[in-house]
């Protein structure tokens, strides 16, 4: 059956996955906000946000309470990422080029509301549809030794590919998912792994962070077993969404959108300056 959150008759496609080496972060962040806001108030149609942003790490709040959180960011800047703190839940995980982020962004009204695992279940729904013309068999569930390990890991053979994460602002719920496309899942599990034992070093926290296994995790080429790109995988949502019946028609933020772009922005700057990891001159970004 049909998942309904899926059954949309419009979909707004805003596609920022060729944005580049100048595309940071926390402008996805305070886009997806922002784009809450806009379908919480009726003002825009069901949003579908595709981004890729390079060599980024993506903290959650409980990552800056490591014990050694100075040297462990230190690290993973000497190794060339940046490193931004989220604005939702979750933990580590590696962003690259080679990382797909798909963004759902639904309407949730006091008459409709969506559940935690109705929004869950919709992205698993849409992943599954969208590979299933690769014979790919995933299955939903935590895996241990993961990062950002959580009860709707997406994995192919025990191995995970994919985590998802929601997040809810003004009557908008945003459903979000990070898909490993193509490189080394266990690489970049490895960076995950060196930077909480340096975050750790051996001290007990009141947070219990995952001990990172690398071989577990991988990217879709690898499990596949074929060379999968970006590109490939952005042509395969578009026909999937498309297969469900609804009308896809491409759009950018306008208007009063931009006015609470700024504000979402000011906002994640200012949170991520709380917990001195913000590198210098930052600004508003459009």
């Amino acid at each position: 059956m049909m998942n309904e959150l899926l059954q949309q008759r419009k979909w707004r496609v805003i596609d920022q996955s060729h944005f580049g080496s100048l595309f940071d972060a926390k402008q996805s962040f305070a886009t997806d906000d922002t784009l809450c806001t806009a379908v919480g108030t009726g003002r825009s149609d069901a949003v579908v946000r595709t981004w890729v942003h390079e060599n980024t790490v993506v903290l959650g709040a409980a990552d800056t309470k490591l014990p050694y959180i100075d040297e462990a960011v230190a690290f993973l800047r000497q190794r060339g990422y940046r490193v931004v703190v989220r604005n939702s839940g979750g933990l580590a995980v590696v962003l690259d080029s080679g990382v797909l982020n798909i963004s759902l962004i639904f309407p949730e009204t006091k008459k409709h509301m969506i559940a935690i695992e109705q929004g869950y279940e919709a992205m698993y729904a849409l992943i599954a549809a969208m590979l299933a013309p690769y014979g790919a068999n995933i299955e939903a569930g935590e895996v241990v030794g993961s990062y950002c390990p959580g009860s709707y890991d997406l994995s192919i053979g025990g191995k995970k590919f994919a985590g998802i994460s929601q997040r809810r602002v003004r009557g908008g719920v945003a459903v979000q998912i990070y898909l490993c496309v193509t490189g080394s899942g266990a690489e970049r599990a490895e960076l995950i792994r060196c930077f909480y034992e340096l975050g750790r070093q051996g001290k007990e926290t009141k947070f219990t962070y995952p001990d990172v296994v690398p071989g577990v995790m991988a990217s879709l080429s690898e499990l596949i077993g074929r060379e999968l790109s970006v590109d490939e995988l952005l042509v395969a949502l578009w026909r999937t969404l498309q297969s469900f019946g609804g009308a896809l028609y491409s759009s950018a933020l306008d208007g009063e959108e931009w006015e609470w772009y700024e504000q979402y922005w000011a906002r994640i700057v200012e949170r991520n300056a709380n917990v001195s990891i913000t590198e210098p001159s930052e600004g508003i970004k459009r």
